[in-house]
């Protein structure tokens, strides 16, 4: 039985939702799943996100555009106006922040199509996450920024597990800190696995499915 806790630790209104248990993702195996579906879906929770997660910025951080993964729109947008509200320099002939979900192709690879290319080539983009953890998802996302032409700004989540991705900053609400005995296995060393420990569940950022 997978049953969802808040976490101890709070931010404001903004409460971590987990669960202990052996999961599966598609990049490897976990001892917690982090449910982050309210910060996405419920406007009160999006907004306080977004404030909570702004605070942690460096004022002088130049941002554009913000490609919002793993269903962030709406937690993006409310990021957007945080920053816009916060005064944070922008380039743009607009003086606006661009908000945009990324398309994916065949081979799961990242792509904008011609219409979207304006708003990443030689914009300053952040990366929008649910959860940075392995930081697999991120660095296909810093690899798209840089092929359109785009300068990675930073990458920002509700939850991190590491400080940084390819040198390029992880901003978030809650990290490994609040969590410090969270861990990512390989599967094929998978220590739950090697115990004949079944999995719980398959999780994504869309959710979770029990097994």
């Amino acid at each position: 039985m997978i049953e969802l806790v808040h976490l101890p630790h709070r931010r404001g209104n903004v409460p971590l939702r987990i669960a202990r248990g052996h999961f599966a993702t598609n990049h490897s195996h976990i001892n917690y799943y982090i449910d982050i579906t309210y910060h996405k879906t419920r406007v009160s929770e999006a907004k306080a996100s977004a404030y909570q997660l702004v605070s942690h910025f460096i004022n002088d951080t130049p941002v554009d555009t913000i490609i919002c993964l793993d269903g962030t729109a709406v937690l993006g947008a409310f990021v957007a106006e945080e920053l816009t509200k916060s005064g944070f320099h922008t380039i743009n002939a607009h003086q606006t922040i661009y908000v945009v979900e990324p398309e994916y192709n065949n081979n799961s690879q990242m792509i904008f199509r011609d219409n979207i290319q304006p708003m990443i080539r030689g914009k300053h983009v952040l990366i929008l996450m649910a959860s940075v953890t392995t930081g697999h998802t991120a660095r296909k996302s810093i690899e798209a920024i840089n092929y359109y032409g785009g300068q990675v700004a930073g990458v920002a989540a509700i939850y991190r597990a590491t400080d940084e991705i390819d040198g390029y900053p992880v901003r978030s609400i809650y990290s490994i800190s609040d969590l410090p005995d969270y861990a990512s296995y390989d599967y094929r060393d998978c220590p739950y696995c090697k115990a004949g420990q079944k999995i719980d569940a398959l999780v994504n950022s869309y959710g979770f499915s029990k097994l």
